[in-house]
């Protein structure tokens, strides 16, 4: 199945609850319904670092009240493989990004970059799908993992992307060092910094979406799709025009 259960998703035995805000977002938004939040992968190993690190990221984002979807990779296509990308994967990675309202990014390094694994997800997000944008709007949080020393490659790499597919991407990442030594042998990561750094970032992105949700549709609203849709703005409803009246 493309969405990846989540095992444990109340046991968080690295995090300390008399630190951690339940509802981090409160006096920011509405934070109901609960935001949504797309997480994606890159490594296809049973032992998969970048998975486990977002099965954590996912822990914690339910924690903090949001509703949270893994998709699992493993039959997804090249890009162009299929006329149309008709595929049940790529249509189900589609559907949940339109789903959601934000996203979660976590990418091995592998040669100084990221895999082809997380690239290939990203490749089968358009920008425009059916009249539709499955990214644009929606905020982006990245992390990475590396074997060796600490790292940012992948996740400038992921930022790059970020913009490119029109997202807000917060200002927090995370890059796990060793990851190999981060985890314990039932997969859960330990008590670390690196540890605490992917609770920041997931609070981050948690407000962050909660503040931003009820103002995407004004904030990707563009000049240059509306004259190509022939959408002309009424002077009555237009707010901008109203605020600079009389000045």
């Amino acid at each position: 199945m493309p969405v990846r259960d989540l095992t444990d998703p109340d046991h968080l035995p690295a995090l300390d609850v008399a630190f951690a805000r339940s509802r981090p977002a409160i006096g920011l938004g509405v934070d109901q319904p609960p935001p949504r939040i797309l997480l994606l992968y890159g490594s296809l190993r049973e032992r998969s670092y970048s998975r486990l690190c977002v099965e954590e990221a996912a822990r914690l984002l339910q924690y903090f009240g949001a509703e949270t979807r893994i998709f699992d990779p493993v039959d997804l296509p090249m890009p162009d493989r299929h006329a149309g990308d008709d595929h049940p994967a790529v249509h189900e990675l589609r559907a949940l990004s339109m789903w959601s309202e934000g996203h979660v990014w976590c990418s091995p390094e592998r040669h100084g970059q990221v895999t082809g694994i997380i690239k290939t997800q990203i490749d089968h997000l358009p920008l425009s799908y059916g009249g539709m944008r499955p990214t644009q709007g929606r905020t982006l949080a990245v992390m990475q993992v590396s074997a060796g020393s600490q790292s940012f490659n992948s996740v400038n790499t992921l930022r790059l992307l970020g913009r490119w597919m029109r997202m807000f991407t917060i200002p927090n990442q995370s890059s796990v060092a060793k990851a190999f030594n981060e985890f314990d042998d039932a997969g859960r990561m330990t008590p670390s910094a690196y540890y605490d750094r992917i609770v920041d970032v997931m609070e981050e992105l948690f407000r962050f979406t909660v503040l931003l949700r009820s103002h995407t549709a004004q904030l990707v609203d563009r000049y240059s799709e509306r004259k190509e849709a022939g959408a002309t703005v009424d002077p009555v409803a237009d707010l901008s025009a109203i605020a600079v009246a009389g000045r």
